[in-house]
C-alpha cells in the first residue's frame, strides 16, 4: 500500500490530515519520516521485549505513533522531540498519561554527547532502554554515544536507514566494517529484525529502513578501554586500505616502531585496518607504544 493509502489508517488519519490542512511539512533537516504502518509500529514496540514499568528513552516521537504502542505496554516512556511544532503536539495527545514525559530540544550536545538533560535523565544506575524510530540526521551519533555511556541501555530497538543498520552489524573484511560497527559492536550484539520498504512512511524516503536490534553485552570493556579503542581505530580507518605497519609507523614515529607494534600485538603488518576484528584491534590498543 502507497503511504497516502497507509496514511489515511489508524487512529491519527485525522490528526495527519490536520497537520497537512494547517501547511505542516516535515523537516528534512531533522530527517523527519514518520512511519505510518500500524501493524509495524506494533511490532517494533512488541520486538522491543520490555517488562511492564521498564524506563523507555524515545528519540524523536514526532507525532507520537510508536509512543502510543509504547505506553500501551505499560512501560515509561520520557521522548526527546527537537522540533517545538510536534513538541506541543505529541505533549498534548499524553498530557493525561504519568508514564509519558516529554524532554523538549536536541538529544544531542554535538556529534559525540548527548544532550545535559538527557544525560540527567539516563543516572547512572536504574536500568533503561532505546527504542526509537530515529531520525535519520541523527542515528548514528545516537547509536555510538550509546555504546560508550558509563551507563548504557540495556537494550536498543531502533528503525534506521538500512544502509546504517548494514554498518553496525557489519563484520571485518567488508565495506560496511569500519568506525561505527567498531564502536557499538565492543558493546553490542545485533541483529537486523526485518527491512522496512519506503511506502510505509510520509514522506516517503528514497532509501530502505530496517528494524534494529541491539543487546548490550556481558563482557563490554570499560568506557576507558572502549574510549581507547574508538581513538585507535579512528586514525586507522582513515587509512583503511594501507598496510597496517605503515600506518602503525606513522603513529609511531618510525617506520621500526610501527612494525615493533604491529609484531607485539601478534600481526604481521602486512594486514589492512578493514580486515582486523575486534580481538585483534584490542591488541593493538594493549601493545601501543607509550605516546601514542
Amino acid at each position: 500500500m502507497s503511504a497516502a493509502g497507509q496514511a489515511g489508517r489508524g487512529p491519527w488519519a485525522e490528526l495527519r490530515a490536520e497537520l497537512v490542512a494547517s501547511g505542516f511539512r516535515p523537516s528534512r533537516r531533522l530527517g523527519q519520516n514518520f512511519l505510518l504502518d500500524e501493524n509495524l509500529l506494533r511490532a517494533i514496540a512488541r520486538d522491543a521485549a520490555l517488562e511492564p514499568g521498564a524506563r523507555v528513552l524515545e528519540v524523536g516521537p514526532g507525532l507520537g505513533f510508536l509512543t502510543r504502542h509504547l505506553l500501551a505496554l505499560g512501560v515509561r516512556v520520557t521522548a526527546v522531540e527537537i522540533d517545538p511544532r510536534l513538541a506541543d503536539r505529541v505533549a498534548a495527545a499524553f498530557a493525561s498519561d504519568p508514564a509519558f514525559a516529554l524532554l523538549r530540544g536536541d538529544v544531542l550536545a554535538g556529534k559525540h554527547a548527548y544532550a545535559p538533560a538527557v544525560r540527567a535523565w539516563i543516572g547512572a544506575s536504574e536500568p533503561w532502554h532505546l527504542v526509537a524510530n530515529l531520525p535519520y540526521a541523527v542515528a548514528g551519533p545516537v547509536l555510538a554515544i550509546a555504546a560508550a555511556l558509563d551507563h548504557p541501555p540495556t537494550s536498543i530497538s531502533v528503525l534506521v536507514q538500512l544502509e546504517l543498520a548494514e554498518r553496525v552489524v557489519a563484520r571485518p573484511d567488508t565495506e560496511a566494517w569500519g568506525p561505527l560497527s567498531i564502536r557499538v559492536q565492543v558493546a553490542y550484539t545485533g541483529r537486523i529484525l526485518r527491512r522496512v520498504p519506503p511506502d510505509l512512511f510520509w514522506p516517503r524516503p528514497q532509501v530502505e529502513s530496517a528494524v534494529l536490534r541491539l543487546d548490550l553485552r556481558p563482557d563490554r570493556p570499560s568506557p576507558e578501554r572502549q574510549a581507547a579503542l574508538s581513538g585507535l581505530v579512528e586514525r586507522l580507518f582513515q587509512r583503511r586500505r594501507q598496510r597496517l605497519a605503515r600506518v602503525l609507523g606513522e603513529l609511531a614515529g618510525s617506520a621500526a616502531a610501527g612494525r615493533a607494534w604491529a609484531a607485539a600485538a601478534g600481526l604481521s603488518g602486512e594486514e589492512r585496518a578493514e580486515v582486523l576484528d575486534l580481538e585483534a584491534l584490542f591488541r593493538l590498543v594493549d601493545a601501543r607504544p607509550p605516546g601514542t
